[in-house]
């Protein structure tokens, strides 16, 4: 088979009309360029020049072959420059994986900086329950993942992004406790709803009912944060919202009271993940410095960034 050398050789000894000149050119000595030649005209099985005392002169075959190497070698030189710009990370496409309770609230706050830092970078963004992210990320079907994944096997790395307080919602017309601040040792015997099973969401809070004695409501769960707020809006419980949520989606007070717990420590905790070995680990490492500059810069006020 010939090689892209090869063809090489055969083009610019049509451009010069002069195994000479052309070994000048390509900086080789003229037998090596006579015998790369030779080569390509046995595989081929045809003879590309007619060689004179004066000149190298294409033949009629070669005359109609060397559009086709031309053609060749610039499929090869796009090929090359294409790869160079994807070797440049930033310019290509990843898949991302966040949770629901977190995605929409949180990515609208990074992918403008993201977007003017990385202008080729692509993000095709997947919601799914943390459990089914993390499985993902093993079997390659997310490039990334954020999420409140706190353990992961040795082939993820995990980089702890960010703590993530988590807010009591109750209905306006209700008093959790008969002072302003409410303590967890308030929440005893109170109902408390939750999102359905899959989302570490729902495990803080069953956690925070076995410590406080809480009675966690498995009859009605939500299947968003959007309807768990609906649901404390007309009277079938109290929950727990989190900060970027409430930052993003509570603006009508008079109708929901949120508050955070006096003396508690209630709050989810976000980390950057991928694979170990991806040969982009270094840009992702790049990505997730510039996540945690905005975070801190434009969600310190909401969220805990960690170091």
């Amino acid at each position: 088979m010939a090689s892209l050398r090869q063809l090489e050789y055969f083009a610019e000894v049509a451009d010069a009309g002069s195994l000479r000149q052309a070994a000048q050119r390509l900086g080789v000595t003229q037998p090596t360029l006579t015998v790369q030649l030779r080569a390509l005209e046995e595989i081929l099985g045809v003879v590309l020049f007619e060689r004179t005392r004066n000149a190298t002169l294409l033949t009629p075959v070669g005359r109609d072959l060397l559009p086709e190497a031309l053609s060749l070698l610039s499929q090869w030189r796009n090929m090359v420059e294409s790869a160079h710009l994807i070797g440049n990370h930033s310019h290509s496409t990843y898949r991302l994986g966040v949770p629901q309770t977190l995605g929409p609230y949180l990515l609208p706050s990074l992918l403008p900086t993201l977007h003017q830092r990385f202008q080729r970078l692509r993000l095709h963004v997947r919601e799914e329950v943390p459990d089914m992210l993390l499985k993902g990320l093993e079997e390659g079907r997310f490039d990334i993942v954020i999420g409140p994944i706190s353990t992961v096997p040795d082939t993820i790395v995990r980089e702890p992004m960010f703590r993530e307080p988590l807010y009591l919602a109750s209905p306006v017309d209700m008093e959790v406790a008969p002072h302003s601040n409410v303590a967890e040792s308030d929440l005893s015997g109170l109902e408390i709803l939750a999102v359905e099973k899959g989302h570490t969401l729902r495990r803080e809070v069953e956690r925070i009912c076995e410590r406080t004695g809480a009675r966690l409501n498995t009859d009605y769960e939500g299947t968003s944060l959007d309807t768990l707020r609906q649901m404390v809006v007309m009277g079938m419980g109290l929950a727990f919202l989190p900060a970027l949520y409430v930052r993003s989606e509570i603006h009508r007070p008079e109708e929901l009271r949120v508050q955070p717990l006096q003396g508690g420590r209630l709050f989810r905790e976000h980390a950057f993940l991928y694979r170990r070995n991806a040969p982009t680990r270094h840009f992702y490492q790049e990505l997730q410095a510039q996540i945690r500059e905005v975070i801190t810069r434009d969600l310190s006020d909401t969220v805990i960034p960690l170091s």
